[in-house]
């Protein structure tokens, strides 16, 4: 289920950054540096984590580098407060967004319902006139249908209004989040990149300084430390170096050799499932037949969990059926590992 391996260089960068000194300004404006160009926008920062990078972003909204404003919040009063977001947004990744939003000293708006949101939705929520920004969410944990990230972007700016777009686990498709014209991208470090813990916010420069500035008040404890800062980029510079097409073709057959073999398992079905917002590998889907597999899914991913090593899946829909893994990460020992742990549980 996780995808927090960092590479090899990764690593030797971050314990040589433990153990030097740096101006952690003079850093900072290197690694800003290094993740515009990373990303094609005119400016970038690191914070601590993209859950950090959320709250600080909104907050950023709301205050602009205004060194008074910033030293105010989460006192908003004279302030906009007001983050509209589709209500399918509204996510949980371990902590509801409409929490990181509070954070800040905002009040969340959730716009349209669980089944849809439209422009129509959209607009009249930013008709407020206490709104900070739209805040949008690009991830599989999105419900519901929904208006095109592009076209809601463009209707908070028909109205004045900034759009941020968390993109957490979508580094892979940074450009094409920046494409939709939005203000601010939030990506996770951690994710497919392979850094330390660390949020990465790209954007227009106005506002990601006014992010940078939050570290003057309540982002003081939401900074990213010198290991965090280095080890981003090494793995920037590990990514332009990687052949995408490449490595995307390698975890698809990866994919399909584990799909091949789980597969013929009892009571198992196992297909390719590609990923809903468009990220360039597949992950392996199983679908348990609880009468041939004498468990259900749900029995299934706690057996997986509870064994040694444990496993853990996917199984938000295991409700259906439907359990999901995550290969990306793993080397073909693990992957066989998985699949003796699978044989083993179904044979009895």
């Amino acid at each position: 289920m996780g995808v927090s391996r960092s590479h090899a260089e990764v690593s030797t960068a971050v314990a040589e950054a433990l153990s030097g000194f740096f101006v952690m300004e003079e850093l900072h404006e290197v690694a800003d540096r290094a993740l515009a160009r990373f990303s094609g926008a005119q400016a970038g920062a690191i914070v601590h984590c993209a859950a950090s990078a959320i709250t600080l972003a909104v907050a950023a909204t709301m205050s602009g580098s205004s060194t008074e404003r910033i030293a105010s919040l989460p006192d908003t009063t004279g302030m906009p407060s007001a983050v509209v977001l589709p209500t399918g947004h509204a996510v949980d990744y371990g902590q509801p967004i409409v929490q990181a939003v509070r954070l800040a000293g905002a009040t969340a708006v959730p716009v349209g319902t669980e089944a849809a949101c439209t422009v129509a939705d959209l607009e009249e929520g930013l008709a407020r006139p206490d709104v900070a920004c739209l805040l949008l969410v690009s991830s599989r944990l999105v419900r519901g249908s929904g208006v095109p990230l592009s076209d809601a972007v463009a209707a908070a700016h028909r109205r004045g209004v900034p759009a941020v777009i968390d993109g957490a686990a979508q580094d892979f498709r940074i450009e094409e989040l920046l494409a939709t014209g939005a203000d601010l991208v939030i990506i996770s470090g951690q994710k497919y990149l392979g850094s330390p813990t660390a949020g990465l916010v790209v954007g227009r420069a106005g506002l990601v300084a006014a992010v940078r500035a939050q570290e003057g008040g309540i982002g003081r404890g939401m900074k990213a430390g010198k290991e965090a800062v280095v080890g981003v980029l090494a793995a920037l510079e590990a990514r332009r170096a990687l052949d995408v097409e490449a490595w995307a073709r390698e975890q698809a057959d990866k994919v399909a050799r584990f799909v091949e073999r789980a597969g013929s398992l009892r009571g198992i079905t196992a297909t390719p499932v590609a990923d809903p917002t468009g990220l360039p590998f597949p992950r392996a889907g199983i679908r348990v037949d609880p009468v041939r597999a004498g468990m259900d899914a749900g029995a299934l991913a706690t057996a997986l969990r509870r064994g040694s090593p444990p496993v853990w899946v996917m199984s938000d829909q295991q409700d259906a059926g439907d359990l999901v893994l995550e290969l990306v990460p793993l080397a073909d020992g693990e992957v066989d590992a998985i699949l003796s742990r699978l044989a083993a549980l179904l044979s009895g």
